[in-house]
């Protein structure tokens, strides 16, 4: 076998290995020279992209800028202006801290840097590649920094090859610009891609008009405001109703102290609040904005600082679940699938007055030559029409109900008009309020399935299976809240023979089974005999619904076990409820309705599917062309 010898390895080296930590693809650096443009300031940031970033990228501030004696140390590594021990990073609120991002971006690239400060009469010019100066000189140019990375892993082949597309990369960095720009309203950014503006946002301290102009017109009308607080934490933002859900979590987007972050808390806190309102993987689309005391977190657990550790993680999973449920429960979630697909629009900035222009664009950088190889690209000011690029089209909002290619969209009064939207509640004046109830007005059923109710200048479906279910569902929740479900006797009891797992299952949760209006004894061996059922599910074969509980229990180790429970229960309920295809009476379709009225949440089943969808008599006539846009 063939000694090694231990050999200690050279800078270079060293420092590509550590920019593999740092920088992954072009998204890479422009988040670190993004996030360092933020730290140092800056009010108006401008990224410029060419080949996805691969060949050219262009960060450009108008932030504190580096002085010249600081310049070299910069592209050190672990060379920060953000800690200065180890107890700093307790406290740290930049977003960059570690100190190696522009020393790993050398080691890859070649980096122009251009900056000034405010106090200084001259700009520095800084030439580096590959982790070796090439020059520093004195420059004509105004406050702030200007970065440019040409020829990203030039120098690093094997890892270049790793890349994707152009196209693929330069959607990561859009990706990436989106959330900056909404976790920091009050800066305005632009993106360039191969010279086209693809986003840009005016600065203004808005998150609504940044969701505007990402989402557009009908996704920022369905969401709700939320502002709940305990101690040391703090929440606020926007929440979807059920009907913006999605099929990934790629629109739950959160921020701890103005950084996007994932968290394992977060998402489960995500998934129990809107339990009730969405079918199983659905998920909904939140932005929120969380303030956390410091001490409370560890931010440095993750190379890219993206994940990260609570202190009181019981804490905010408790204040995000109940701060959504009351939000929710407050507004009334009828969809509306009577518009029309919306247009595209470009995103428009209110106030041009708020507007400040890019660095470098309207002063000249003097002192170069053909050979810098320096251009200053020629860029549109930011008051100018621009269509940026915007990821989600309206036709990903699709009503829950599965009506085909019908957009979803909330109530909201006078939503053809530009007004702030105003949320009609259920408790006030909606389509199941006391009052609203009194002007409805049942037209009849249609397809033995839906009911026609109308009110005022709107006509609601009512789907009967899924209101029913939910009355059902929400009647045994309550009795097992109010100390025990009501449940019917069995005669003759039904014996079920149980595996030894399932044997198992049945004495870990045989508290459980008696709350939820089960009576069960061992009738010897490993027979069981069942005597009572919930009253809601008498009637469904016990055999059935029984080893199915059993099998959610056995399937569901990580579940709180009344969890699982009620699950199955919202299964039985579904079983039990009176089925589509089925002639009900006036009378009865009224008493449904009468007790849908009682619930907490009526606007959907227990899978997350909704009770009611409605029809604005406006939406209506525009299918017909009787009033034209």
């Amino acid at each position: 076998m063939m000694e090694r010898t231990i050999q200690v390895l050279d800078k270079d080296t060293i420092d590509k290995i550590a920019a593999g930590e740092v920088v992954e693809r072009p998204m890479s650096v422009i988040k670190e020279l993004v996030e360092n443009s933020i730290d140092a300031g800056a009010d108006a940031v401008t990224v410029e992209i060419k080949d996805g970033g691969i060949s050219y990228i262009r960060v450009t501030d108008n932030g504190n800028g580096i002085k010249r004696e600081d310049v070299r140390s910069a592209f050190l590594r672990h060379a920060t202006s953000k800690i200065r021990s180890i107890e700093d990073l307790i406290d740290v609120s930049s977003l960059g801290f570690r100190g190696e991002a522009l020393s790993s971006i050398a080691a890859v690239s070649k980096v122009e840097l251009l900056t000034k400060t405010d106090d200084e009469f001259s700009g520095t010019r800084y030439m580096i590649e590959g982790s070796k100066e090439l020059s520093l000189d004195d420059v004509g140019i105004p406050d702030g920094t200007t970065f440019i990375v040409r020829h990203l892993f030039y120098n690093t082949p094997a890892r270049r090859k790793f890349l994707k597309t152009p196209q693929t990369e330069a959607g990561y960095i859009s990706d990436f610009m989106e959330k900056i720009m909404l976790s920091h309203p009050d800066t305005a950014f632009k993106l360039i891609v191969n010279g086209n503006t693809r986003l840009q946002s005016s600065g203004n301290g808005e998150v609504r008009d940044i969701i505007y102009g990402l989402y557009g017109r009908d996704m920022t009308g369905a969401l709700l405001p939320i502002e709940v607080s305990d101690g040391d934490i703090s929440i606020k933002g926007f929440i979807g109703k059920p009907e913006t859900a999605r099929g990934n979590r790629s629109f739950e987007i959160y921020y701890v102290n103005q950084r996007y972050i994932q968290s394992t808390v977060i998402r489960r806190a995500l998934d129990e609040a809107y339990k009730p309102y969405l079918m199983l993987h659905k998920y909904p689309f939140v932005i929120l904005y969380l303030d956390v005391s410091p001490e409370l977190i560890d931010v440095n657990v993750h190379p890219t600082k993206k994940e990260i550790r609570f202190l009181e993680g019981g804490q905010l999973y408790d204040l995000i679940v109940s701060g959504i449920r009351d939000t929710l429960s407050e507004r009334e979630l009828i969809p509306d699938v009577s518009k029309a697909p919306e247009k595209p629009v470009p995103f428009k900035i209110r106030d041009t007055a708020d507007i400040r222009p890019e660095p470098f664009e309207t002063k000249s950088i003097a002192g170069f030559n053909e050979r810098s190889e320096y251009r200053i690209p020629k860029t549109t000011a930011f008051d100018d029409p621009v269509v940026p690029y915007a990821p989600v089209t309206h036709d990903h909002i699709r009503a829950a109900a599965k009506v085909n290619a019908a957009n979803v969209t909330p109530i909201l009064p006078d939503a053809e008009k530009d007004s702030a939207p105003v949320q009609l509640s259920m408790f006030k004046d909606g389509f199941l309020s006391t009052e609203g109830l009194k002007r409805h007005r049942i037209i009849g059923q249609v397809f033995d399935t839906y009911w026609i109710v109308e009110m005022d200048d709107k006509m609601y479906l009512i789907d009967q299976h899924a209101a029913h279910e939910k009355v059902r569902y929400e009647r045994i929740l309550a009795q097992e809240a109010g100390g025990g479900v009501h449940s019917q006797m069995i005669d003759p009891p039904y014996i079920v023979t149980l595996s030894t797992a399932e044997e198992a299952v049945l004495k870990k949760y045989a508290e459980n089974f008696k709350r939820m209006g089960f009576e069960i004894e061992h009738f010897g061996g490993n027979d069981y005999s069942v005597h009572e059922v919930p009253a809601e599910l008498f009637g469904l074969r016990e055999d059935e619904y029984f080893h199915e509980i059993l099998d959610e229990l056995m399937n569901d180790k990580q579940s709180a076990n009344i969890d699982a429970v009620d699950h199955r229960i919202a299964t039985m309920a579904c079983k039990s409820a009176v089925k589509g295809n089925t002639r009900l009476t006036f009378a009865e379709a009224g008493a449904l309705i009468d007790e849908l009225l009682t619930l907490d949440n009526p606007f959907n089943c227990p899978h997350g599917r909704p009770t009611i969808v409605s029809f604005t008599k406006s939406g209506i006539e525009k299918m017909f062309k009787r009033i034209v846009d």
